[in-house]
């Protein structure tokens, strides 16, 4: 039987969002999975929950805003109580791949201020091995060429990402370049070579940022 993704998407939100309780400081991903929980918030918020939330990217804040989600600036505050996030991939022991929307760098800095990142993902996400999905890399367009360069020096093979034929540019005006390293064996590993690389502002590899993943209807992998 061919699987609704849509749905599942849609019962990994309504889950989510069982998490939140008044006062607390609420990140927003970025993202298609991501819209559904944005839209369960707000009717909470609607019925009277009483949060504030850090969106992930501009395109999620307009969509809170547009919704009556109240919104508070990530630099008055020292920390997230939790976030729902999406994921592009994610293994068993919760690494991930993110980005596929361009919100990889805004969204590592969310999780990282977060006390419990909820990731919540349909079940075509979910892989025994990450790499099957292109790996975002985010670089300052003045190391583009230079970033390319070592990539390749690590085996991997990537172009800069295009929207309508333009580079694509982050909310923080960077390039984002996606990146086929195969299956990647040793997340950890490769983490640390690309994060040594100058002109790199973030990638997508996500290690130990997320004990909670919400996958297929109810089913939760957690640390």
């Amino acid at each position: 039987m061919k699987k609704d993704l849509e749905k599942e998407k849609q019962l990994a939100a309504k889950e989510a969002v069982k998490y939140l309780s008044d006062n607390k400081i609420i990140g927003l991903g970025t993202g298609s999975t991501i819209y559904y929980a944005i839209k369960e918030i707000a009717e909470l918020v609607k019925n009277g929950l009483q949060i504030q939330a850090v969106p992930t990217s501009d395109k999620t804040q307009e969509l809170a805003i547009s919704l009556g989600i109240p919104i508070i600036d990530i630099n008055t505050i020292d920390t997230i109580d939790i976030t729902i996030d999406g994921a592009d991939e994610f293994t068993k022991d919760l690494t991930l791949i993110k980005g596929g929307g361009g919100a990889l760098l805004r969204e590592k800095i969310v999780a990282s201020m977060t006390k419990e990142e909820i990731i919540i993902a349909d079940s075509s996400k979910y892989v025994g091995k990450l790499g099957k999905f292109k790996l975002p890399i985010e670089v300052i367009p003045f190391a583009s060429k230079y970033v390319h360069s070592k990539i390749r020096d690590l085996q991997g093979e990537g172009n800069i990402r295009f929207i309508q034929n333009r580079p694509f540019l982050t909310d923080e005006g960077n390039y984002i370049i996606d990146v086929d390293f195969g299956f990647i064996t040793n997340p950890p590993e490769l983490s640390h070579a690309l994060t040594g690389i100058e002109g790199v502002v973030g990638h997508g590899l996500f290690i130990n940022l997320a004990p909670k993943v919400i996958n297929d209807d109810i089913i939760v992998f957690e640390k």
